[in-house]
């Protein structure tokens, strides 16, 4: 009996001290551990503690929709996921088609540009048409990679049976890439991403463009998509720029957190942009931090906003 009068007491001992405390903290889905998310949203994560106190703990995750299956779920209180990812789930179409609207997330800002990047080893394939009848991985199963990589496909007037798809995280995907089990990957990650650049540095490896007819064709029937430029130089080897599509990596949150942890969190970000310790901190906009989602923002998020002048459509 008093074993159990002591872990009662210990217990509440323990939830009067977070309470005294704040925010508990807060767990940030990301992406795999290869690509951009993940360590950006590490990076994200130190700066937040850092000028918030808030303790914001980022973990690998499969990518966008688990991410926003994982703030359903109440797992995560914070994710970044794809902008067209996010419109799917808002709408409850596309990859969101059979589990239907998602509404348990809200908008913190858009990030940076993801572009859609096309890596292969093998010379014969220079451009999307030449994917047909090769071994291409187009994603981790639900990602927004592969929807991605079917936007692309279709464009060239392909589908997933013209080639033989293999559904890869970005990791896998360079991997595969070195072993000579596939012949071509889609990345989706703002460049330079981590698994590209390591594959670029031990290999012959380079960009296929996605441009001219297919970029238009995309932007037309997608108006999340926008051209980007990969520069040259941002891979080893890569002596021209290199023509594809993006959408946008945007940070998300519960629906139901803490007004003043989301204003303060995202006051923690871009006010302080220009010492975060990250190549796409450069990116970071308030023009291109309240545009081009395709779901409310969180209340927090859209307080600190109209501090800045810039109304967004919040609930």
């Amino acid at each position: 009996m008093m074993k159990k009068i002591i872990a009662i007491v210990l217990t509440l001992a323990l939830a009067l001290s977070l309470a005294a405390c704040g925010s508990a903290g807060m767990t940030m889905g990301t992406g795999g551990t290869a690509g951009t998310y993940y360590a950006y949203g590490n990076v994200l994560g130190s700066t937040i503690k850092e000028h918030t106190g808030i303790n914001v703990t980022a973990v690998s995750t499969d990518g966008s929709k688990a991410n926003i299956q994982g703030i359903d779920a109440g797992i995560y209180q914070l994710a970044t996921v794809q902008s067209d990812v996010l419109a799917y789930a808002w709408a409850g179409s596309g990859t969101f088609a059979e589990e239907g609207k998602v509404d348990s997330f809200r908008v913190v800002a858009g990030l940076y540009a993801e572009s859609v990047q096309l890596i292969t080893m093998d010379k014969n394939i220079k451009s999307v048409a030449d994917l047909k009848g090769k071994t291409v991985s187009i994603g981790a199963p639900g990602s927004g990679v592969y929807f991605n990589a079917l936007d692309v496909l279709t464009a060239a007037g392909l589908t997933e049976n013209d080639i033989n798809a293999q559904k890869q995280s970005f990791a896998d995907s360079a991997d595969a890439l070195k072993n000579g089990q596939i012949d071509a990957a889609f990345i989706v990650a703002g460049a330079p991403t981590p698994a590209i650049t390591d594959l670029c540095t031990t290999n012959d490896a380079w960009l296929v463009p996605i441009d001219g007819d297919i970029a238009a064709k995309i932007m037309k029937a997608c108006p999340y998509y926008t051209s980007y430029t990969v520069p040259a130089g941002t891979y080893k080897g890569q002596e021209a720029d290199v023509e594809t599509i993006t959408v946008k990596a945007t940070l998300i949150c519960d629906a139901n957190a803490s007004e003043d942890d989301i204003y303060a969190l995202t006051a923690a970000i871009f006010d302080n942009k220009d010492s975060i310790a990250h190549a796409k901190s450069a990116e970071l906009d308030l023009t291109n931090a309240t545009t081009g989602m395709d779901a409310p923002f969180h209340k927090g998020a859209a307080k600190y906003f109209a501090e800045k002048g810039i109304t967004v459509t919040a609930e």
